[in-house]
């Protein structure tokens, strides 16, 4: 365990012990897979009003950006939200690739290592949270943003819930505090260690068994992504799978034989 942070960092060298090591925590936690360990949790409305945009400006940004997003979305859609349903409309935006501050988690770890796993090639890293400490955000989303004296984190799902948010048994994490990572706020927090943990993950270690084991309970980009691009996407794992063989044993190099 690293004792340089507040919250709880976790080696990981195996995918048995990612599963002892998730297995161990209380029921409930939300999850979260990087494919580096050393990204931050941030929303990428955050990362973008951090890179390109005066602070100063950062609220009425989102507020336009938003207002685009309402205006011009009917163009597109058979159900309209209503336009004061906040919660609704960035979970759309966010569906569709729109900036917003809202950051994706999973009710469930396997989900999460897969999108750790998938592509990574360094250490990854899976977050989890713990949603007791956390301000619930699925009924009240409006009111978290306007009310200072609850906390500064919510999860939480829109009512509304979209075919890969269901696939993917997702929720959101959402921050009044937009610019900060997740993870230097959890710092203030009274616990951090039962408020915040990361798993740091192996790519050499526990890719390969990983991987196989979360394509035998089919959780693939097919499964979690449930339309054509994800059953596109799902072919690149495929070149690492094959029923018969193993195509990722190299037994010599063309040129010595």
């Amino acid at each position: 365990m690293n004792k340089n942070k507040p919250y709880r960092v976790e080696s990981v060298r195996s995918w048995d012990e990612y599963s002892d090591k998730v297995g161990a925590l209380c029921h409930g936690w939300g999850f979260r897979g990087h494919a580096d360990s050393t990204w931050p949790l941030m929303s990428t409305l955050g990362r973008y009003l951090n890179a390109y945009v005066k602070e100063k400006y950062w609220t009425v940004q989102e507020e336009r950006i938003a207002r685009i997003f309402q205006r011009k979305a009917h163009l597109f859609l058979t159900h309209i939200p209503e336009r004061s349903d906040t919660f609704q409309w960035l979970a759309l935006m966010q569906h569709h690739g729109a900036p917003t501050r809202l950051l994706d988690f999973t009710w469930s770890p396997y989900v999460a290592a897969f999108f750790a796993l998938v592509q990574t090639t360094k250490q990854a890293a899976v977050w989890a949270v713990n949603p007791k400490r956390l301000v619930n955000v699925t009924e009240r989303f409006n009111e978290f943003l306007g009310n200072s004296r609850v906390g500064p984190i919510g999860i939480g799902e829109p009512f509304v819930m979209n075919m890969r948010l269901i696939a993917q048994s997702g929720t959101f994490i959402v921050t009044k505090q937009v610019g900060t990572p997740i993870e230097d706020i959890v710092v203030a927090y009274k616990d951090p260690k039962d408020t915040l943990v990361k798993f740091e993950l192996s790519a050499e270690m526990v890719r390969p068994p990983g991987m196989r084991a979360l394509f035998m309970m089919n959780i693939t980009n097919a499964t979690l992504f449930p339309d054509l691009d994800g059953l596109a996407r799902s072919l690149a794992y495929e070149l690492e799978f094959h029923w018969a063989h193993d195509p990722r044993k190299v037994l010599s190099h063309p040129n010595k034989q």
